[in-house]
């Protein structure tokens, strides 16, 4: 991948040779400006790398190994629960419109007495 301004072929060649070795970061910093033009502008080399893809997926299927997911689900499920239980924890309890306290609620309550009869005597 050193050679500077490599024709469209070798571009393809080096491009395969990167998605096979799992390396296409390196093969993309080794582009010149006017290769990545090039390849840019290329559709016969848009063509070609889908071409690669797909016999690249086919002659390493069996070699293949799906991730599995299920610990990473699970851990995030828990995290999920945790941060639920945290909140709860946190929060005040709801405020019914009076005050627990007792005191405050019967202030309350001649407040609203004093209020009705001042109503009424208008």
């Amino acid at each position: 991948m050193s050679d500077t301004n490599r024709e469209i072929q070798e571009l393809m060649a080096d491009y395969a040779g990167a998605l096979r070795d799992g390396c296409i970061p390196v093969f993309l910093k080794s582009l010149t400006r006017e290769e990545s033009k090039r390849i840019a502008s290329s559709r016969e080399f848009w063509d070609a790398t889908e071409m690669v893809r797909t016999l690249n997926s086919v002659g390493f299927a069996d070699k293949a190994v799906r991730p599995d997911v299920s610990l990473f689900i699970s851990r995030v499920d828990a995290k999920i629960v945790s941060r639920s239980k945290k909140s709860r924890a946190s929060s005040p309890p709801p405020s019914r419109g009076l005050s627990s306290h007792p005191r405050k609620r019967a202030k309350t309550q001649r407040r609203r007495k004093t209020t009705i009869q001042d109503r009424k005597r208008d």
